[in-house]
């Protein structure tokens, strides 16, 4: 019997290596997430609750923080892939040396919810929508589409008021402070249960490279096969949440604070076919010149001083060869109404 014992130890032995090596093949990495969860992030999510970091080796956890925050700690080496395009692309233009990795959603996801007596949109000349601060997509986004779908200008044809946030919003609206609000998709629940309808989607007519991810241009240098192992993640999430609705409804309620199944089941009614892991060349050069001229405006940038080639702030060494391998499918987007 003891003779036995001794012969089995080798075995426990390695076994135990075996353990701990591949405890120790996990690649730690870390993923910025805004506080109470973004729709233009849901692909970081779904990656996370569905196992598909592990799935590549990658021990992934995320740092809760404001937008603006989640930039700043990027940029100072305290997280490694961050989903903010628009701060990195003024970080960019600004000289900070990151790279963008993956895409995820490729569509506009704001919507304008009204009050039941609104039909249509010229129904709202004269009166007042809410919209977030001036500058920020959830006031240029819902102006854009006012205007290039209705010809309707804020100020000329409408009254603006700007909340700092959608609750604002949505409540603003069920008191009847005003006639329309634009509000994100995963807020639209609240809106529709509380008597208000949506009258637009802003991604009918926007297409848009939202919660695109970046990382410092010296990590993606340095650990070019977890950048892969990344990418590969994401695009198996964009997929599975492309086609599983069931799966995708605890996600949605425990990532972006959804109450029920049903209202989950609204939001991934709205975006389950907005996301892509590719980052499409125009849509992305959107997001840089969005900033640049946000830049010019607040003069930080010379309004004659052309955008620099998008290109060279993408690894598409990395990105292009990565989905092909791994036999990605893209996605399909509906063209733009208008």
């Amino acid at each position: 019997m003891r003779m036995l014992r001794l012969l089995l130890l080798p075995a426990a032995a390695v076994g135990v290596a075996l353990t701990i090596g591949a405890a120790q093949a996990q690649t730690k990495i870390t993923i910025g997430k805004v506080l109470s969860g973004n729709g233009f992030h849901i692909p970081t999510y779904v990656a996370m609750d569905r196992g598909f970091y592990k799935e590549e080796g990658l021990d992934a956890r995320f740092i809760m923080l404001t937008g603006g925050a989640l930039v700043k700690a990027a940029l100072s080496g305290n997280i490694d892939f961050v989903p903010i395009p628009s701060g990195g692309a003024q970080a960019a233009l600004s000289g900070a040396e990151i790279r963008y990795v993956v895409g995820s959603s490729l569509k506009s996801q704001w919507l304008i919810a009204v009050r039941p007596d609104i039909n249509k949109a010229t129904d709202l000349k004269g009166k007042t929508i809410g919209y977030g601060r001036q500058g920020a997509a959830d006031y240029d986004e819902g102006a854009a589409v006012m205007l290039r779908a209705f010809n309707m200008a804020p100020g000329k044809d409408y009254k603006v008021i700007s909340f700092p946030g959608e609750t604002e919003r949505i409540a603003a609206l069920i008191n009847g402070d005003i006639s329309a609000g634009l509000i994100s998709v995963a807020h639209a629940p609240k809106a529709i249960n509380a008597g208000m309808k949506v009258l637009l989607r802003t991604g009918d007519y926007i297409q848009r490279a939202g919660g695109t991810v970046w990382a410092r241009k010296d990590f993606v240098d340095q650990n070019p096969e977890t950048v892969k192992k990344f990418v590969r993640a994401i695009a198996k999430a964009v997929m599975y949440f492309r086609d599983d609705r069931a799966g995708s409804i605890p996600i949605l309620r425990n990532h972006l604070g959804i109450d029920n199944d049903r209202d989950a089941g609204i939001v991934w009614d709205q975006v389950h076919n907005t996301f892509g892991a590719e980052i499409p060349p125009n849509l992305f050069r959107q997001i840089l010149e969005s900033r640049r001229k946000t830049m010019i405006a607040a003069k930080q940038w010379a309004a004659d001083k052309p955008l620099p080639d998008p290109e060279q702030f993408i690894t598409r060494n990395l990105l292009d060869p990565t989905l092909k391998e791994m036999k990605y499918v893209p996605t399909k987007l509906d063209a733009p109404t208008n």
